[in-house]
């Protein structure tokens, strides 16, 4: 049905979800939608992609509308998706480039758009090879003072300065104190 794999794994969930949620084994599913249970058994692991008379047939049996299917009711229910303290934010410690780099972004949103709180220590230099083809990084300067350098072209911002940059050509954010900003990296 879809070649789009966030809808495939959607649907693969919602489809267990209500299978379970109704007390059906696959074997009960299959024999009520009429779709083998090695069929049934890869769609609800997101490693195939439902017809759409296969669909129609599953919504069939399991009552629902398909629309439902693709909704993700169980997030609607509870707004907060995902809560990390402090402690369990995963970090990077750069000590040649001297910073720390804490990953604020779901691990699914790498190489689309990434989120990271970046602490500088005095002398920090972190220099970073050409990301993909038409990348652009977001620096927000949160403490301090840095200077941002891509492809030979440099700024110096300080507290609450926003420098957006091509982050396809070689790059490098200096410090000569300490300092912390935000930097979203946006792939193209």
């Amino acid at each position: 049905m879809s070649s789009n794999p966030e809808i495939t794994l959607r649907l693969a969930k919602r489809l267990k979800e209500e299978r379970t949620a109704k007390g059906l084994s696959l074997d009960a599913l299959a024999k009520l939608s009429g779709i083998s249970r090695s069929m049934l058994s890869q769609i609800e692991r997101g490693g195939s992609s439902p017809t759409i008379a296969s669909l129609w047939n599953l919504t069939r049996a399991l009552n629902v509308d398909f629309s439902g299917l693709l909704d993700d009711e169980s997030d609607a229910d509870n707004p907060i998706i995902e809560f990390l303290r402090a402690d369990q934010t995963p970090e990077l410690r750069q000590n040649e480039a001297k910073c720390v780099i804490k990953i604020l972004s779901p691990t699914e949103e790498v190489g689309k758009t990434e989120i990271y709180d970046i602490t500088f220590d005095e002398d920090a230099c972190l220099d970073s090879a050409p990301h993909k083809k038409g990348c652009v990084e977001h620096l927000t300067v949160l403490e301090g003072s840095l200077t941002v350098t891509s492809d030979n072209q440099s700024e110096t911002l300080s507290v609450g300065d926003t420098l957006r940059y091509a982050a396809d050509k070689d790059h490098t954010i200096k410090t000569s104190g300490t300092a912390r900003a935000i930097l979203v990296v946006k792939n193209a």
